[in-house]
């Protein structure tokens, strides 16, 4: 019994890992540069596949932004049942706004393609209206998404804390880290900062905290001392 539990430990670790690389990865291909050029209304349109390529990378981000809460809330609710719960919660509300993200995204597209059947006829209403699409999905992306994620992964950090599942030196990085990123998205809410360098280097650290635990997760795995007291 003791033997199953471990390995199981391990393969969520192992897969926990995979996901956590295989939703950064997603999340780099899901940029769309073309929709923040000046001509975004023109080229969303002449660049439809970036756009559709964005739009699918963006929806893999769900199966990792939901899937990791879910794969851990066996192992961490033996800990901590009310905050492994909060992670999943927290999960689930990321890969909803990542799918909003992703219909945004698409109605700009839309949004282009309209615009070429009309031309240059009422262009103030399509600047308008595609501004508000652009406005909208930076807040659902960089906000809202971004929260609900962090939030996810600071419960994690902090159960993680609490246990020694992981070496504490990255469970702090990851607290920190946490921090740093929603400070990041509240003050691009109240537009002091923009999706500027400044924005970058706020989430640099949970995005290098993340990398390394996953590559720690599929080569250390969990700490097994402290899930055999558990299991005992």
């Amino acid at each position: 019994m003791l033997r199953k539990s471990t390995d199981s430990g391990r393969r969520s670790a192992v897969i926990t890992g995979v996901l956590l690389i295989a939703g950064m990865v997603a999340g780099i291909f899901s940029v769309v540069p073309v929709i923040y050029g000046a001509d975004y209304i023109v080229k969303a349109f002449t660049y439809e596949n970036q756009v559709l390529t964005g739009a699918f990378f963006q929806l893999l981000m769900v199966v990792a932004y939901v899937g990791i809460p879910i794969l851990m809330y066996p192992i961490l609710s033996k800990h901590n049942k009310g905050l492994a719960l909060g992670s999943v919660a927290f999960g689930i509300i990321a890969g909803v706004f990542i799918i909003i993200g992703v219909i945004i995204l698409l109605l700009l597209l839309t949004l282009s393609h309209e615009f070429t059947k009309v031309g240059t006829l009422d262009i103030s209403y399509f600047q308008t209206l595609g501004g508000l699409l652009q406005a909208g999905r930076d807040l659902v992306n960089h906000v809202a998404t971004t929260l609900a994620f962090v939030l996810a992964m600071l419960l994690f950090n902090c159960i993680f804390y609490q246990t020694k599942l992981v070496p504490r030196w990255l469970s702090v990085w990851g607290l920190i880290g946490s921090t740093l990123s929603i400070l990041a998205s509240l003050l691009f809410m109240i537009r002091f900062i923009g999706l500027d360098a400044t924005y970058m280097m706020f989430n640099i650290p949970i995005a290098f905290q993340q990398l390394i635990l996953a590559i720690w997760l599929i080569i250390k795995g969990f700490n097994p001392t402290v899930q055999n007291s558990v299991s005992n």
